[in-house]
């Protein structure tokens, strides 16, 4: 008689609830496990597991994403509470670790040339302060660290046409309304040879972008329906995107400041038809080391700083009289 064999027993920990709601927030397994710092089949493994161990599916894995079964709700409604409680249990011992200790500072960001400059001027302006620095490709997730206490402040970038979810209670400062958006080119591409690229002759290239990255791909879609394009698009993350480009094999969108590598051109589009919005976001009462003044102004003069080093940028600022005021 064949012995029947039985999948083992998961026990349910605080990491597995605040996997389960990382996935809720994030909307699909990829995004939460970037958040979380796992690979994607690590966390779908996971996922698993933890639904073997309830006896239920707990998200519809669909095309769009994940979305919580009616299990999935109220287990989640269940796990939230907790992993709140534990996380102000653990903001509560640090607190306390840091007022026997010396102050703390917690900044987010996503990507941006800017942040090594704002680090260094932080560090000088606050040398007996620990200021550390989270790097993420959501912007949503960083605005929600600042909220949860997680974060003091986040620096991050709004795509035009694609809002971000904005928890309750934050103060944004506003860095740039609108920074226009380049693109990335192989230096050989025929419409590196001119200063201002029409987005038409880019229609038979295939184009890269990011989707985890929160409204690129919702904003790069806007972009190409109004101009009436369909170009092939690959997903996949910029820094490989970059290596694509140099070896001529896609063009992407960048960010103004992006310095170009070997084999690479940074151009800025014809009308700026894509845009982001810059901002700085932060609790009231700001973070307990600096003002938010201090903070932002330190934050400004970095992105100044790398904004008019970059030849590219520095030619747009110029030809179009701003939005940046031009550094003496």
């Amino acid at each position: 008689m064949r012995k029947r064999r039985y999948a083992p027993v998961v026990e349910l920990e605080v990491r597995h609830l605040r996997a389960l709601c990382a996935i809720a927030d994030a909307g699909s397994v990829r995004k939460a496990a970037r958040q979380l710092g796992m690979t994607q089949p690590s966390l779908t493994a996971q996922l698993r597991r933890i639904e073997n161990a309830l006896g239920g599916q707990l998200f519809f894995r669909e095309r769009t994403g994940s979305r919580p079964t009616p299990l999935g709700h109220s287990v989640l409604s269940r796990a939230r509470p907790i992993v709140a409680d534990m996380r102000a249990l653990v903001d509560e011992i640090a607190s306390a670790s840091l007022r026997a200790g010396g102050s703390r500072l917690r900044i987010g960001s996503t990507s941006s040339r800017a942040v090594a400059g704002w680090l260094r001027r932080l560090r000088a302006r606050l040398p007996d302060t620990e200021t550390t620095i989270r790097i993420d490709v959501s912007a949503n997730a960083l605005l929600q660290m600042v909220a949860m206490g997680q974060l003091d402040v986040a620096f991050v970038h709004e795509v035009e046409g694609a809002p971000l979810r904005r928890p309750d209670g934050l103060v944004e400062r506003e860095l740039l309304a609108r920074e226009p958006q380049f693109v990335a080119l192989p230096v050989n591409h025929p419409a590196a040879r001119r200063p201002v690229v029409e987005l038409a002759d880019l229609a038979d290239d295939q184009w890269m972008v990011d989707p985890s990255v929160d409204g690129e791909w919702t904003g790069l879609r806007r972009v190409f329906a109004a101009a009436g394009l369909d170009p092939r698009v690959v997903h996949g993350d910029y820094l490989t995107a970059a290596d694509l480009v140099a070896a001529g094999e896609v063009v992407t969108p960048c960010q103004p400041t992006s310095r170009p590598r070997y084999g690479m051109a940074v151009r800025p589009l014809r009308g700026d038809p894509l845009a982001v919005r810059l901002f700085m976001a932060h609790r009231p009462g700001a973070a307990p080391a600096a003002p938010a003044d201090a903070l932002f102004a330190d934050l400004t003069a970095s992105y100044m700083e790398v904004a008019w080093e970059s030849t590219a940028y520095r030619e747009w600022l110029v030809r179009n009289d701003g939005p940046l005021p031009i550094r003496m």
